[in-house]
């Protein structure tokens, strides 16, 4: 630098800063503590569900409180009491049994059953097996 002039100190202070915090490091347990240390003004709040798993059951609760209100009775149309005797009157007619029934219009034997006892639901397709292969007219008028 010889040759630019007298040669001058600086002697203004230089003032090195870290970066400010983060929010998240605002918050660490750390940070806050040494806050408490120093004598600063630490506002903390809770959340209501903090740390627990209340969120996703508290939804449900709402519902659950929809299904108890909830006064209709769903169920599932059964076989008629008529249609279950005529069935059985008419396979017993053809001196058939259950199972010979149900291999006839390839159904199980448990289909047979559970139309014979009122448990299934009507399938229409099944009813029209069955009046085919008994010769009988099992719906509506005779």
């Amino acid at each position: 630098m010889a040759g630019n002039g007298p040669i001058s100190q600086d002697w203004e202070p230089v003032v090195l800063r870290k970066k400010a915090p983060t929010a998240a490091a605002k918050k660490d347990e750390k940070a806050v503590n040494a806050a408490r240390r120093s004598g600063a003004d630490i506002e903390t709040t809770r959340k209501s569900n903090a740390g627990t798993n209340k969120a996703a059951s508290s939804s449900t609760s709402l519902n659950t409180r929809k299904l108890d209100e909830e006064t209709e009775n769903l169920s599932h149309e059964r076989v008629p009491t008529e249609l279950k005797k005529n069935i059985m009157q008419a396979r017993l007619d053809k001196k058939l049994t259950q199972a010979q029934l149900a291999q006839l219009i390839n159904e199980k034997p448990q289909v047979i059953q559970e139309y014979e006892s009122g448990k299934a639901i009507p399938n229409q397709q099944i009813v029209t097996k069955l009046e085919r292969v008994l010769g009988v007219k099992l719906r509506g008028k005779k």
